[in-house]
């Protein structure tokens, strides 16, 4: 039999449902768990944690808004991912982890050898725990790191914090997803990552909805993607303050650059994501969910 997905929203958790999920987990039989938004003791909490520790199927961890509530659940989950082997993808969006939260997850998080995919959107995160995931950002030739890094709605890091994050992105061999959106960047920060854009291989996908971005902005980056070869096919800066004629002329670059590649593609090519263009808002939830379906 196939493994299968349990996802849960919003519920207060019973002991009972809670030994369900356990014996599925144990079972290997679950691929897919998401109890976002749901209640349960820190007992059943740290049930669940070991179970998911023993889990040799589970891909994909759901444990957005406010589950991992305190420290003690921190460290379950810590310890769950030290033993675990399997998991793909952890969501922990909405939860208020701070620096100190972090600290206890970077060596589980840092050296799990399948973790590619990682939401940390509103964990009241600052320049610490910012450090410590530029260390999931491994440079060129290091073990592999994260593809994909959704940091959406931590206004506590500073504008050091995010140059930092800057020249890891520059410097990293794996992240092809980059989320960032209702961060109060500005244009400084903005030209930071333009850079970082300009020289990463791998980065296809940088979502800065909401971010406190001008014109100013918006110009550089349309001058990144007029002059420089990049791998960006996706830029949202919707909810910012950019004239819709800056954004449609980078849309239609970003267009050029995709006709362009599928001209130079090899005529058969099943495997190869189809490229798109969104300055819309939505996106890192449009991208997360496809790994939640």
């Amino acid at each position: 039999m196939l493994p299968a997905s349990i996802q849960i929203t919003g519920e207060l958790l019973s002991p009972a449902e809670v030994q369900d999920i356990c014996e599925s987990l144990k079972e290997d039989s679950v691929r897919l768990l998401s109890v976002r938004g749901c209640q349960l003791s820190d007992r059943d909490f740290g049930r669940i944690c070991r179970s998911v520790a023993e889990s040799r199927s589970l891909a994909q961890l759901n444990l957005n808004l406010g589950i991992v509530s305190s420290i003690s659940r921190t460290r379950h989950l810590a310890d769950a991912l030290k033993t675990n082997r399997s998991l793909q993808t952890l969501f922990l969006h909405g939860s208020p982890l701070l620096d100190a939260g972090l600290v206890t997850l970077n060596s589980a998080l840092s050296t799990h050898p399948a973790l590619v995919c990682l939401d940390l959107g509103d964990c009241m995160l600052g320049d610490e725990a910012l450090g410590l995931i530029c260390g999931m950002l491994p440079p060129d030739g290091a073990k592999s790191g994260l593809r994909e890094l959704t940091l959406s709605a931590n206004p506590g890091i500073s504008s050091k914090g995010w140059a930092r994050l800057s020249i890891a992105v520059a410097h990293s061999s794996q992240l092809r997803v980059l989320n960032l959106d209702y961060n109060p960047l500005g244009d400084q920060i903005a030209g930071m990552l333009a850079v970082a854009v300009a020289s990463s291989r791998t980065l296809e996908v940088l979502d800065l909805e909401g971010t406190g971005l001008t014109n100013q902005s918006a110009q550089v980056f349309l001058d990144m993607v007029e002059n420089y070869p990049t791998s960006l096919r996706v830029l949202v800066l919707a909810e910012n303050d950019i004239s819709p004629e800056l954004q449609q002329q980078i849309c239609d670059l970003l267009s050029e650059g995709e006709d362009d590649n599928d001209r130079e593609a090899p005529p058969h090519q099943p495997d190869s994501s189809p490229q798109m263009v969104l300055l819309t808002s939505g996106l890192g939830e449009s991208l997360l969910a496809e790994t939640e379906m």
